[in-house]
């Protein structure tokens, strides 16, 4: 078998937590495997680990809340990606309120949307749940502050089906409309 460590190594994607309730349970975890699927309509699968304790809640659950981490959320990650809800109550040291079903949707994490779960895929030792978008956090006034891991400003994809230059007129890319939508603020900050 091949190995993507040579691809997977240079990655410099964005983290997120994702948190599940069910059962009168609830957990979340830190999760480096998402990505926007489709575009219209809207969809996002997230991948969680079956040996990790926020699966077994999730594979219970309706809903599954994502929350977008920003490099200045790096205690949030850590107690997310450090702490097992098995050894930790893990919601007891974080603020957060109930959103769809019970789902906890973050104080501290200004961007996030709550997805019900549409399907499962089996990936190995993760599997995908196949969201869609029920809630979302409110939108920001004015254009977005760069996410870990965006183009620099005026570097444009190229030319391709969806992209600004490939004569659809204003239409944006998928990961700038992914960008416009999901990004959000919050009171607290």
């Amino acid at each position: 078998m091949t190995e993507l460590d040579p691809f997977t190594d240079v990655l410099d994607g964005p983290v997120y937590v994702v948190t599940a309730a069910s059962g009168g349970e609830r957990d979340g975890c830190l999760v480096g495997l998402a990505s926007q699927c489709s575009i219209d309509p809207p969809r996002f699968t997230v991948w969680l680990s079956i040996a990790n304790r926020t699966y077994q809640v999730a594979r219970e659950a309706e809903y599954l809340t994502v929350h977008l981490l920003r490099r200045d959320d790096r205690a949030l990650a850590e107690l997310f990606g450090g702490e097992t809800g098995d050894e930790v109550v893990t919601f007891a040291r974080v603020g957060w309120r109930p959103g769809r079903a019970g789902s906890p949707v973050l104080e501290q994490a200004p961007i996030w949307f709550t997805g019900r779960i549409e399907g499962r895929i089996e990936g190995g030792d993760h599997v995908g749940f196949l969201l869609a978008p029920v809630a979302v956090c409110p939108p920001m006034e004015g254009p977005p502050p760069p996410l870990p891991g965006a183009r620099p400003p005026g570097l444009r994809p190229r030319a391709g089906p969806l992209s600004p230059t490939s004569g659809g007129g204003a239409r944006l890319n998928g990961a700038e409309r992914v960008r416009r939508r999901i990004w959000c603020e919050s009171g607290t900050r």
